[in-house]
């Protein structure tokens, strides 16, 4: 059913701006006049993929898409059809752009479409994993449980994503405040400072003298800085779009101590999470590998992936490729072994990704003490760099006196 965006005044000279949901243009304007609105315009919100349209311009946050996979899950554990369930979202949901999508699906379910197929028309909402996983439940009749365990992989997702970003929070807030404070230093209370100096006319220790020469630049060339940090942001942008620079990049992350072995176990937990989901749903394995390859970020780790996946193919076992650069861990690769030769691959992939989960919650944590007195350290000795080479002229000063 079609949703009308419409602009009317009512008898009070009111303006009224909404979304009403109708049959045909003719039933909306029949609507609208019969709640006493005069009608200024009517427009259909139209949810394709070409032009532009509120689907170019808004989003779905993950929290809602969950919980409307919930709500869809239990309308047709409810034997409520299809297209009466989508309705019936789309009566209740609040998010306008997740309204407009859903009376897109609606109709082209009810024109006899699939609704996988119908939903991977919008893959800015619904990804190759949401959309393989309905094609399975669909082709299975298991898709309520299908929806079910999409909405909890879906939450699980966004739970680690949140852990990563809050335990990044605090140090880039320090940075920023740690970057103000110097240059706060350095264009205010330097040049007050170094007044004091140039009437002395004393000769100055050479860490004096570059204080000093900083804060002097920063006061008449700060467009120079401001420049060339946006210049090197978009270089190193730049660099890291190029398929050598994001390689070398990955490879890097990977070697870093301590912050490496993290970014090695967020990508070991996207995969087996995503992989045993995928499976568990009833999406063929060779499938499942090509969408989790797609899913997980490192490069070097998404060859691995592709690798296993070409074996598989070849009727050989996954572990193997996954082994050979040593970007899977060992227990890793001989918990997923053990999986494929008792033929319980799926449950010992959910047992490694929640393994997994709770030591990237462990080492998140462990990761922000560390940095938190890293941080300090580093603010206090670049601070007491510029107290010292300003204090020990002006002792020297005042032994003179």
């Amino acid at each position: 059913m079609p949703i009308y965006a419409y602009k009317g005044i009512d008898r009070t000279g009111k303006e009224h701006k909404a979304t009403i949901n109708c049959e045909s243009e003719i039933d909306a304007k029949q609507k609208i006049k019969a709640m006493g609105i005069m009608l200024i315009t009517l427009k259909e919100k139209k949810a394709g993929s070409k032009g532009p349209s509120i689907l170019s311009t808004k989003s779905v946050k993950v929290e809602d898409l969950s919980l409307m996979t919930r709500q869809l899950a239990t309308l047709i554990k409810a034997r409520i059809q299809i297209v009466d369930a989508l309705q019936a979202l789309i009566d209740q949901v609040e998010n306008e752009y997740m309204r407009v999508v859903l009376a897109d699906v609606k109709g082209k379910v009810n024109e006899g479409t699939s609704l996988a197929k119908a939903l991977a028309d919008h893959p800015n909402i619904f990804n190759n994993v949401y959309t393989n996983m309905v094609e399975a439940g669909e082709a299975s009749g298991t898709l309520d449980i299908v929806l079910v365990r999409l909405a909890e992989f879906t939450e699980s997702q966004v739970r680690l994503k949140n852990k990563v970003k809050g335990a990044m929070m605090y140090p880039i807030i320090i940075s920023i405040f740690g970057f103000v404070m110097i240059n706060v230093i350095f264009i205010v209370v330097i040049p007050q400072i170094a007044k004091m100096f140039d009437s002395a006319k004393k000769e100055l220790p050479a860490l004096t003298k570059a204080t000093i020469g900083i804060s002097n630049f920063l006061q008449n060339y700060w467009y120079v800085v401001i420049v060339g940090i946006f210049a090197f942001i978009w270089l190193m942008k730049k660099y890291l779009a190029s398929e050598g620079g994001t390689r070398r990049w990955h490879k890097i992350q990977l070697k870093i101590p301590y912050l490496g072995s993290l970014i090695q176990m967020v990508n070991v937990s996207r995969f087996c999470s995503t992989l045993g989901t995928l499976l568990n749903s009833g999406v063929p394995i060779l499938a499942s590998m090509t969408i989790v390859k797609n899913l997980v970020p490192n490069v070097w780790m998404k060859d691995d992936i592709e690798s296993s996946r070409i074996a598989v193919s070849e009727g050989s076992s996954m572990v193997g490729p996954l082994q050979a650069n040593g970007n899977f861990p060992m227990m890793v690769t001989y918990m997923i072994k053990l999986g494929e030769r008792s033929g319980e691959l799926e449950p010992m992939l959910d047992i490694i990704a929640e393994n997994y989960e709770d030591q990237v919650d462990a080492r998140l944590n462990g990761l922000t003490a560390v940095i938190e007195p890293i941080m300090m350290v580093l603010m206090g000795v670049a601070v007491a760099i510029i107290i010292f080479s300003v204090i020990i002229p002006m002792m020297e000063l005042n032994k003179l006196h």
